[in-house]
Order: structure tokens, then sequence, then C-alpha cells
């Protein structure tokens, strides 16, 4: 397994253009770029995606996989089946666009469970998986090599325990064994900030755990830091380091000793950051440096990306 770098696009959202980040990234001499969801691109037509494709090349970056910014394909567990006509559209939409820009994997968290109705989270996962095997489907049709899930961090959000992570990723594969000729197979988008914490705040699972968990399964993942409880994620800048417990060094001897358990030849890791407070003169200006600390940051562990 080779790692690679990227960075995913959500904290340009209504704040800088597209153009501005590829620009960016090729003079960090980053290669890749997760695309991140915004409520514009289910109704946007074909020629907005080909065409950020091509602004992308004209830097020397690439568009390697999409992911959704938001929950907004988690309709299936609502129990509704008007939310889950429209979570329907809504990923199959997303497929097209992976393919439209070039993406090899298109993605998203499952979604979630309303609190006060957690009787209905059985019935959501066969409903998400149902309809997942059928984006299998529409992703084959598309040219993609994937689709991707994120494993989440909270019970109302699976899979988030190592059972719900081994169920989907087996659900998933046996369908696609299946049917290998007109299906895709599934992988994660894991993240090094995930972990289960309960109601009491007690450390259940780390990052650590659920992150070797899904080795078997992964094609990528989320460069991100956090705090002792889980409860805010943010970069590698000085501070940040201080008050972050992912230790980059940690993942590097997880990524040597697993390298070949990983079921794709590259596997990009995407620093996935929200950045400064959006929408103020006074922090707007931020998101270059806080990107360009973190990447020094990774490079600082990880010289050879």
């Amino acid at each position: 397994m080779n790692l690679a770098l990227g960075v995913k696009s959500d904290p340009v959202e209504y704040r800088f253009s597209y153009e501005w980040l590829f620009s960016l990234l090729a003079e960090l001499r980053v290669p890749y770029v997760q695309l991140g969801s915004s409520m514009e691109f289910y109704h946007l037509d074909d020629d907005y995606f080909t065409d950020l494709r091509r602004a992308a090349e004209r830097r020397g970056v690439r568009i390697r996989s999409c992911f959704t910014a938001h929950r907004e394909l988690g309709g299936f567990f609502a129990d509704d089946s008007r939310l889950a006509a429209v979570a329907r559209r809504n990923f199959r939409r997303w497929i097209e666009i992976g393919a439209l820009v070039g993406a090899d994997y298109v993605g998203s968290n499952p979604g979630a469970v309303y609190r006060d109705r957690p009787e209905t989270k059985e019935a959501g996962v066969e409903a998400y998986l149902a309809a997942f095997a059928e984006m299998q489907r529409h992703a084959f049709a598309n040219g993609l090599s994937a689709i991707t899930i994120e494993p989440m961090s909270s019970a109302a959000e699976p899979p988030s325990l190592p059972e719900e992570i081994d169920a989907f990723a087996r659900r998933a594969s046996d369908y696609h064994a299946a049917h290998p000729d007109e299906t895709v197979p599934a992988f994660f988008c894991g993240d090094i900030s995930h972990a289960y914490v309960d109601t009491s705040r007690t450390v259940r699972y780390d990052h650590w755990e659920l992150f070797e968990r899904e080795v078997p399964f992964m094609a990528e993942f989320h460069f991100k830091n956090t705090d002792a409880i889980y409860g805010s994620t943010f970069g590698f800048g000085a501070a940040d380091r201080e008050r972050g417990i992912v230790d980059l060094h940690e993942l590097r001897r997880i990524l040597e000793r697993r390298k070949n358990d990983f079921p794709v030849d590259e596997v990009v890791g995407y620093l996935e950051i929200g950045g400064p407070k959006l929408g103020r003169d006074y922090s707007d200006h931020l998101l270059r440096p806080q990107i360009e600390e973190s990447i020094a940051a990774i490079r600082d562990v990880f010289p050879e990306l």
C-alpha cells in the first residue's frame, strides 16, 4: 500500500472559489481533492462539473474522490418514504457527479436515527443497505471504481460499533461478490478522529481501534485531529497539536504494520478541517494558513507525501 495526500474541499464552501483551492493545492504540491457536497450540487447541470474537473486539471490537481459534506443522504433512516425518495434521488445524482468530475470513489456517511425514535434504527439500517446495493449498480453503470461509507462516532449514526462496521462491510461485499460484473465494491472512508464514546463520556472504542477495524475495507481516510472526548475536530497547527490527541506518529506505525491489509494499492489521506469561523472578515482569511500548517505537520511525519 502506498499513501497519498489530498484535501477535502469543505472549508471553501461559500468562502472561496474551488479555483482558489486548486491553485493553493498546486502551490503546496498536494495532488488530490476530495470534493465535498453542497445544496446546489444536486440541481446543477452536468457542464458545471465538467468545467470544475477541467479547472482542477489545469492546475495539475485531480478530483480523486467525492464525499458528502453534510448528512443530506440520510433519509433512509427517517421512516418516511418521502425523505427516502429524496435521499435515493440525491444519492444517484451524487454518483453521477462523481463520474463527471472524474472521481474514483463517491461516498457518504449513511445517516442518523432520530434520537427520539431509536426503535427505527434496525429498519433504517436495512433500508439504507438495500438502497446501497442499488447504488453499487448505479456506480458501476457510471464507471466508478467503488462507493465509500464513513463509519461514525455515535450509536445513532451507524456504522459506529465494531460489529456494525463488520456487518456493513460484509453485506456490501457479499452483494458485490454475487454480482461482480454489475456492481462496484464498497470501501470505507475512514477517519482518524472517530471513536465511540457512550452517554457517560466513557471511551468504549478509541480512534485507533476503530481505524484498524476498518483497514481491510479502507480505500481512503480523513486526516483530522480531536480532543479527549471526541467532542470537536480541528487540524494540526501548533495550537491544535497541543490540545489534540491524534498522534500522527502512531498513524504512521499503524499504516506500516498494516500496509498489506488494505484492499487497494494507493490509499489517500484527505485533510478534513472546517476552517475558521465562516463569514467574518477577521477569520475567513485564516483558512489558507490553517491548511498550510496542517499539511506541514502531516509532512513532518510523512515526508514522502
